[in-house]
């Protein structure tokens, strides 16, 4: 009876020194890094889209059926380009007799030109002969306009971002049938909100991410702000203008951070590192110690720490929930990501 309650007695302690060492190690390793000093930024988060800074409707100006494409989306145009034509026929046909009306009066009017001179017809039969051929080259000339309103042509070089209409389809009179983007390059239309609208400036450097380019990071500067907001959405409209060329495309989700402070030679954490103003620390016995932080500005990746660690700190990357204090645990001390 002696030896089991002893056995009993020796199982209880294992379990329970087993339940001290899973207390006190981690399964696995964690990644530390050293504070740095850097430059803060803090900034302005605002989502927004990719647009064109000018955008023409292109409409005939009569109704008629679309007979002829030679542009669609996507393509390059330059001015005075016919993109598309529409039915013109009946007009073609009115073109044709007004034409031959005015070949007549012209006629009439040289041969009624030589007879005044000469005194065979009156100043008043002269006068009537030139009004009636001026009237009919009058008409041949707003006939040719109307034939060239069903000519849609390019009016700037540019790009056809958007077509509206098919070879066939009755098109109304000054329904756009092509949208062209030109005259300047393309911009992003973001919705600041209204808490963080008195931070922004003209003028201020912004940092864009799109998801269709995950690892690129592209720039750009506050070009106007508008000055009603919206009082549904609670946000004001930014437009910023890109500072070079790149390859987001018109339509596109942008996540835009407005640049609206930095400070050198600031103490700097990963934004990861942090929860609640609270950090993991790896003392020099291995062991894990939370201490409180405080914050300053807070950029995409980093974050100024004001108080509250040290250069030579050990700082857990990424903590989660499974982070005890007293724990001991083994690390790999990595570099931070700027």
């Amino acid at each position: 009876m002696k030896k089991y309650l002893i056995f009993a007695v020796s199982g209880l302690a294992l379990i329970a020194i087993m339940g001290l060492i899973s207390h006190l190690w981690i399964i696995g390793t964690v990644k530390v890094v050293h504070p740095v000093y850097g430059t803060a930024i803090q900034a302005v988060y605002a989502t927004g889209t990719v647009e064109p800074t000018v955008m023409m409707p292109i409409a005939a100006q009569n109704t008629a059926r679309l007979i002829k494409l030679n542009a669609d989306e996507g393509s390059e145009v330059v001015k005075g380009q016919i993109l598309a034509s529409l039915e013109d026929e009946h007009l073609q046909q009115n073109l044709k007799e007004l034409k031959e009306h005015e070949k007549l009066a012209k006629i009439r009017y040289d041969r009624n030109a030589q007879l005044v001179k000469k005194g065979v017809i009156s100043k008043d039969e002269y006068d009537r002969t030139l009004s009636e051929w001026q009237a009919a080259s009058a008409a041949v000339r707003r006939i040719q306009a109307q034939i060239s309103y069903l000519q849609l042509i390019a009016p700037a070089d540019g790009r056809i971002i958007k077509r509206d209409g098919e070879v066939g389809q009755l098109i109304p009179a000054n329904q756009p049938v092509f949208w062209l983007a030109c005259c300047a390059p393309l911009r992003i239309s973001a919705e600041v909100d209204e808490e963080d609208i008195v931070l922004v400036r003209v003028g201020q450097k912004v940092m864009i991410r799109s998801d269709a380019f995950p690892n690129q990071i592209f720039y750009g500067h506050v070009k106007s702000i508008t000055p009603k907001g919206d009082p549904i959405a609670r946000s004001y409209r930014v437009r910023i203008s890109f500072i070079e060329n790149n390859p987001l495309l018109i339509g596109m989700t942008a996540e835009t951070n407005i640049i609206v402070h930095e400070k050198k030679n600031a103490l700097l954490l990963p934004v990861s590192s942090i929860s609640e103003n609270k950090i993991w620390l790896v003392q020099d016995d291995g062991k894990l110690t939370q201490h409180t932080v405080s914050i300053g500005a807070k950029g995409l990746k980093q974050i100024e720490i004001l108080n509250g660690v040290s250069i030579n700190d050990l700082v857990v990357l990424k903590p989660d929930h499974k982070l005890k204090k007293g724990q001991k645990v083994r690390f790999i001390l990595v570099k931070q990501e700027e």
